[in-house]
């Protein structure tokens, strides 16, 4: 079972399911090494237990690796770890066409178009390499928000197209994307694409689905004798030139289609032209039945159920003429050979796996032994030893002698799991940096789970008028940068404890209005008195109740003094009597 925060390969660490399939199941990974998010494709366990399947597979899906076309999901990795089968391929933020669809229901011919020209010219990339897709539908192309498109699923769909998961003439597959071909048990071509897409643009324009059906049969013979119902009656604003394309794309004789993906790209291209949108309908060149005796087409029993979801029904079918004394025998052939087959079934489904089922197995304590020891405890209880050795620091385990394994010790797995062995480095020392100036909070995370050092945060008191601090920043260590430490060792980072202090308002010139926003500010009580003076401007604080650079407290009471000019005293005068005024005074001068 696939869990969240497990690791693929030691790279690939999975972070959540987004999908799950018939074939396989995808999930959000996170690729360590090139530090990217990826899509990881992990085949489901029936399949990967098919050796030719997975031969297959691992084959087809390494060939589709070798496309690059912005319309084609990028693969970067196929591979095995401990019997988990898995690709790994670009991740697309978005969502399928199919979601799409039934968000939206039928889309604009400019955007139906639009997609097809980008499907066909993605299809026509991968037809120049010899790589058919065979499974081709909405649910295999992802949508970004931007509307570029992306075609998924190229490896699968090869891998369990040409392997005989039935052991019949059966095709597995989306039976309402089906080609008459493929349904019939002709195998595919390029043209099988075509038909398709012609079955995809259909469905963009209308909404629906051309054909449906009780079961994959029905809807599979449909493909084959029924003609397509017509784009224009569901939407008479269709032009011609459109139909004609779907037509032509979806003709039951690969014969009328077009010889390949370029060709059907490069006619959307000029659809909408003047002089080609009422153009004359298409008409087949060729028979689309080699035997127009249709009526004699008959269906054989179908040989999967049908799945819940209409629109991912696998089918296993096979189609023949014949009249009733062939019906007869054929029944009987196929009773017997269905008989063979459930023996069989049964033998590799219970017998087998019972008799070769391997036994599971206590993982032993390996910690101080030797490497060699230990890969012998591991190699009698018939685990196998991966080659790779990784090596790790250890404290407590002297050097070249094993700390770990991993599955470790006490875990119950089965015979045959590959087990890693770890072996001690020894006790691992490591300098201190200068860490004066950078963040708290980060190097004591960095210390803590990368060196296991034991590290305090302590405060101490910086005066806020030398300069502007950070309240994160780091203004010491107990420990000079160079000191040589190890896990468990001790270090304690300062941080600043900012004490904001009282300026000296007289020295610098403050007036009242300042003295009174600065104990808005920090909450403090104003006192107000008023000194005569000459030797201060007037208004200007002459006086402070505390002291410059003492510490600020809220709630207390601050006393400023405020230099105001003394009053004006009035001169002093004589007094004089009545007549007085006409009294000479006696001249000092002498002659």
């Amino acid at each position: 079972m696939i869990t969240k925060g497990q690791k693929i390969n030691d790279r690939y660490e999975i972070i959540r399911s987004i999908g799950e399939g018939g074939m396989a199941n995808v999930y959000l990974g996170y690729d360590t090494i090139l530090d990217r998010n990826v899509a990881i494709k992990i085949l489901r366990g029936d399949l990967s237990s098919d050796e030719k399947f997975v031969r297959r597979f691992q084959r087809e899906a390494l060939s589709a690796s070798s496309l690059a076309h912005p319309n084609i999901v990028e693969m970067y990795d196929v591979g095995e770890d401990d019997g988990i089968y898995y690709i790994v391929m670009e991740y697309v933020e978005g969502k399928t066409l199919k979601q799409l669809l039934k968000k939206r229901g039928s889309l604009t011919l400019s955007e139906a178009i639009d997609i097809m020209l980008q499907l066909t010219d993605g299809m026509a990339h991968a037809h120049d390499s010899y790589i058919i897709h065979r499974d081709l539908k909405p649910q295999n192309i992802m949508i970004k928000d931007d509307g570029q498109i992306k075609i998924t699923d190229f490896g699968i769909a090869m891998a369990l197209n040409a392997t005989q998961l039935t052991q019949t003439n059966s095709v597995m597959g989306s039976v309402h994307y089906l080609p008459p071909e493929q349904a019939s048990g002709k195998g595919s071509t390029i043209k099988s694409d075509i038909y398709s897409m012609g079955i995809i643009f259909y469905e963009l324009l209308t909404g629906s689905l051309p054909f449906k059906g009780d079961n994959a049969v029905e809807i599979a013979l449909k493909h084959m004798r029924d003609p397509l119902p017509s784009v224009k009656e569901d939407n008479p604003s269709i032009p011609q030139s459109i139909e004609n394309i779907i037509l032509k794309a979806t003709a039951k004789n690969p014969k009328n289609r077009y010889d390949d993906a370029r060709s059907m790209h490069e006619d959307l291209l000029t659809a909408l032209d003047d002089d080609r949108i009422n153009e004359a309908p298409y008409k087949y060149p060729y028979p689309e039945h080699e035997n127009d005796s249709t009526k004699n087409l008959k269906k054989i029993e179908d040989l999967e159920k049908n799945s819940d979801d209409e629109d991912e029904e696998p089918i296993a079918t096979k189609i023949e003429d014949s009249g009733d004394k062939k019906r007869k025998i054929i029944i009987i052939i196929l009773s017997i050979i269905f008989g063979v087959l459930v023996l069989g079934i049964i033998t590799v489904a219970f017998i087998i796996p019972a008799v070769t089922k391997p036994k599971n197995v206590t993982i032993p304590n390996c910690q101080g032994l030797k490497v060699s020891q230990c890969e012998k405890k591991l190699q009698d209880l018939d685990l196998e030893v991966r080659t790779n050795i990784k090596n790790v620091a250890s404290s407590k385990v002297k050097k070249g002698r094993v700390v770990k394994t991993d599955p470790g010790k006490g875990r119950s797995v089965k015979e045959g799991t590959k087990i890693t062995i770890y072996k001690s480095t020894g006790e691992e020392t490591f300098e201190i940096e200068d860490y004066t100036g950078q963040n708290y909070i980060e190097v004591q995370t960095i210390l803590e789970t990368q060196y296991g050092l034991d590290v305090s945060i302590e405060k101490r008191d910086v005066d806020a008028s030398d300069r502007e601090y950070d309240e994160q920043e780091i203004i010491g260590q107990s420990l000079a940068a160079g000191s040589e430490v190890k896990e468990g060792d001790s270090i304690i980072l300062y941080i600043p404890n900012i004490v904001d202090t009282f300026p000296d308002m007289a020295g610098e010139g403050w007036s009242l209005a300042d003295a009174e926003a600065f104990c808005d500010k920090y909450g403090l009580t104003i006192k107000v008195e008023y000194q005569d003076t000459t030797a201060y401007e007037e208004g200007k604080i002459i006086d402070q109740s505390r002291a410059k650079g003492s510490p600020i407290v809220k709630g207390q009471t601050f006393t400023v003094t405020i230099a105001r000019k003394p009053a004006e005293q009035p001169k002093p005068t004589t007094p004089t009597t009545p007549g007085d005024e006409n009294i000479k005074t006696p001249s000092t001068d002498t002659e």
